[in-house]
Protein backbone atom coordinates (compact mmCIF):
# COMPACT_ATOMS: atom_id res chain seq x y z
CA UNK A 1 0.00 0.00 0.00
CA UNK A 2 1.20 3.49 -0.85
CA UNK A 3 1.67 6.18 1.82
CA UNK A 4 0.29 9.56 0.65
CA UNK A 5 3.08 11.74 2.08
CA UNK A 6 6.00 9.53 0.98
CA UNK A 7 8.06 10.84 -1.93
CA UNK A 8 9.50 7.38 -2.70
CA UNK A 9 5.95 5.93 -2.85
CA UNK A 10 5.09 8.58 -5.42
CA UNK A 11 8.23 7.92 -7.44
CA UNK A 12 7.74 4.14 -7.29
CA UNK A 13 4.13 4.57 -8.45
CA UNK A 14 5.22 6.78 -11.37
CA UNK A 15 3.47 9.89 -10.02
CA UNK A 16 6.78 11.75 -9.95
CA UNK A 17 8.98 11.37 -13.04
CA UNK A 18 12.25 9.48 -12.64
CA UNK A 19 14.97 7.95 -14.75
CA UNK A 20 13.77 4.37 -14.46
CA UNK A 21 16.20 1.50 -15.08
CA UNK A 22 13.89 -1.36 -14.16
CA UNK A 23 10.26 -1.86 -13.20
CA UNK A 24 8.01 -4.78 -12.34
CA UNK A 25 4.82 -5.20 -10.30
CA UNK A 26 6.70 -4.84 -6.98
CA UNK A 27 9.72 -2.60 -7.60
CA UNK A 28 11.06 0.37 -9.51
CA UNK A 29 14.80 1.03 -9.82
CA UNK A 30 15.71 4.64 -10.58
CA UNK A 31 18.87 6.67 -11.05
CA UNK A 32 19.75 8.64 -7.91
CA UNK A 33 19.58 12.43 -8.40
CA UNK A 34 22.64 12.90 -6.16
CA UNK A 35 24.81 10.00 -7.30
CA UNK A 36 27.94 8.83 -5.50
CA UNK A 37 29.20 7.40 -8.81
CA UNK A 38 28.06 7.06 -12.42
CA UNK A 39 25.00 4.78 -12.44
CA UNK A 40 24.13 5.08 -8.72
CA UNK A 41 20.57 3.82 -8.48
CA UNK A 42 17.85 3.30 -5.87
CA UNK A 43 15.77 0.15 -5.66
CA UNK A 44 12.30 1.10 -4.37
CA UNK A 45 9.43 -1.23 -3.46
CA UNK A 46 6.07 0.04 -4.72
CA UNK A 47 4.38 -0.86 -1.43
CA UNK A 48 5.41 1.33 1.49
CA UNK A 49 7.62 -0.13 4.21
CA UNK A 50 9.56 2.39 6.28
CA UNK A 51 12.57 0.09 6.67
CA UNK A 52 13.81 -3.49 6.56
CA UNK A 53 11.98 -4.33 9.79
CA UNK A 54 8.62 -3.58 8.12
CA UNK A 55 9.36 -5.18 4.74
CA UNK A 56 7.41 -8.42 4.16
CA UNK A 57 9.56 -11.54 3.67
CA UNK A 58 8.47 -12.03 0.06
CA UNK A 59 9.53 -8.49 -0.90
CA UNK A 60 12.75 -8.72 1.10
CA UNK A 61 13.83 -11.82 -0.78
CA UNK A 62 12.72 -10.46 -4.16
CA UNK A 63 14.64 -7.20 -3.54
CA UNK A 64 17.95 -9.05 -3.71
CA UNK A 65 16.91 -10.87 -6.88
CA UNK A 66 16.02 -7.55 -8.54
CA UNK A 67 19.25 -5.95 -7.25
CA UNK A 68 21.28 -8.79 -8.76
CA UNK A 69 19.50 -8.47 -12.11
CA UNK A 70 20.16 -4.71 -12.28
CA UNK A 71 23.73 -5.14 -10.97
CA UNK A 72 24.55 -7.60 -13.75
CA UNK A 73 23.27 -5.09 -16.31
CA UNK A 74 25.32 -2.29 -14.70
CA UNK A 75 28.47 -4.43 -14.79
CA UNK A 76 27.91 -5.21 -18.46
CA UNK A 77 26.90 -1.74 -19.65
CA UNK A 78 28.87 0.59 -17.33
CA UNK A 79 31.98 -1.59 -17.12
CA UNK A 80 32.19 -1.00 -13.36
CA UNK A 81 34.74 -3.05 -11.46
CA UNK A 82 32.59 -3.50 -8.35
CA UNK A 83 29.26 -2.58 -6.78
CA UNK A 84 28.11 -1.62 -3.30
CA UNK A 85 24.63 -2.39 -2.05
CA UNK A 86 23.86 0.01 0.81
CA UNK A 87 20.69 -0.27 2.85
CA UNK A 88 20.18 1.99 5.89
CA UNK A 89 17.53 1.54 8.60
CA UNK A 90 16.75 4.48 10.88
CA UNK A 91 18.25 7.93 11.24
CA UNK A 92 21.24 6.71 13.27
CA UNK A 93 22.13 4.42 10.39
CA UNK A 94 21.94 7.25 7.84
CA UNK A 95 18.41 6.72 6.51
CA UNK A 96 17.02 10.07 5.35
CA UNK A 97 13.87 8.94 3.50
CA UNK A 98 11.72 6.61 5.61
CA UNK A 99 10.81 4.25 2.78
CA UNK A 100 12.86 1.05 2.42
CA UNK A 101 15.36 1.39 -0.41
CA UNK A 102 18.67 -0.06 -1.50
CA UNK A 103 21.41 2.12 -2.94
CA UNK A 104 23.10 0.37 -5.84
CA UNK A 105 26.46 2.07 -6.29
CA UNK A 106 28.67 0.98 -9.19
CA UNK A 107 32.35 1.25 -8.29
CA UNK A 108 35.27 2.29 -10.45
CA UNK A 109 38.98 2.23 -9.66
CA UNK A 110 39.23 6.03 -9.62
CA UNK A 111 35.78 7.03 -8.26
CA UNK A 112 37.08 8.62 -5.02
CA UNK A 113 34.25 7.18 -2.90
CA UNK A 114 34.75 5.44 0.42
CA UNK A 115 32.16 3.29 2.15
CA UNK A 116 33.39 1.84 5.40
CA UNK A 117 33.82 1.91 9.14
CA UNK A 118 36.55 1.67 11.74
CA UNK A 119 36.78 -2.00 12.80
CA UNK A 120 36.46 -2.66 16.53
CA UNK A 121 38.53 -5.17 18.49
CA UNK A 122 36.14 -7.07 20.77
CA UNK A 123 37.45 -9.92 22.89
CA UNK A 124 36.20 -13.45 22.40
CA UNK A 125 34.18 -13.04 25.60
CA UNK A 126 32.51 -9.84 24.33
CA UNK A 127 31.62 -11.55 21.05
CA UNK A 128 30.13 -14.50 22.95
CA UNK A 129 28.08 -12.18 25.19
CA UNK A 130 26.71 -10.39 22.11
CA UNK A 131 25.96 -13.68 20.39
CA UNK A 132 24.05 -14.86 23.45
CA UNK A 133 22.02 -11.62 23.57
CA UNK A 134 20.96 -12.06 19.98
CA UNK A 135 20.18 -15.78 19.95
CA UNK A 136 18.47 -16.03 23.37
Amino acid sequence: MMKDDCIFCKIAAGEIPSKTLYEDEDFRVILDLGPATKGHALLLPKDHAANLYELPDALASKALIVARKVAMRMKEKLNCSGLNLVQNNGENAGQTVMHFHIHMIPRYSDDGQKIGWVPGEPSSEELEAIRQMIVD
